[in-house]
């Protein structure tokens, strides 16, 4: 069993690439540092469509263990701040699934 966890935020205010890419920057730099963690993949809109997110995080987890144990580590919770500040009051969803 593998469990997926995809994020999606929509990113308000001026400089939309310039801060996407710092979101980007900070959750590629988990690479490594999870346990539990198999893959992370972090991509930024370029269709730019009204119904489109600015920035969506992709994660695999070896089970429900290390998906809960990635929301509670140290350097997980040092990017949430910073994604917070860069994205402003834009909206966050949320999927995670079993495969």
């Amino acid at each position: 069993m593998t469990i997926k966890h995809i994020v999606m935020w929509k990113i308000e205010g001026d400089n939309k690439q310039d801060r996407a890419l710092k979101i980007k920057e900070a959750l590629e730099s988990l690479r490594g540092k999870i346990e539990g963690l198999l893959a992370i993949e972090v991509g930024i809109d370029f269709s730019k469509t009204p119904e489109s997110s600015d920035i969506l995080l992709y994660t695999e987890f070896i089970d429900q263990e290390a998906l809960d144990s990635y929301g509670r580590n140290p350097e997980h919770l040092k990017v949430i701040p910073i994604i917070k500040e860069l994205r402003g009051t834009g909206e966050r969803r949320v999927v995670d699934y079993v495969v």
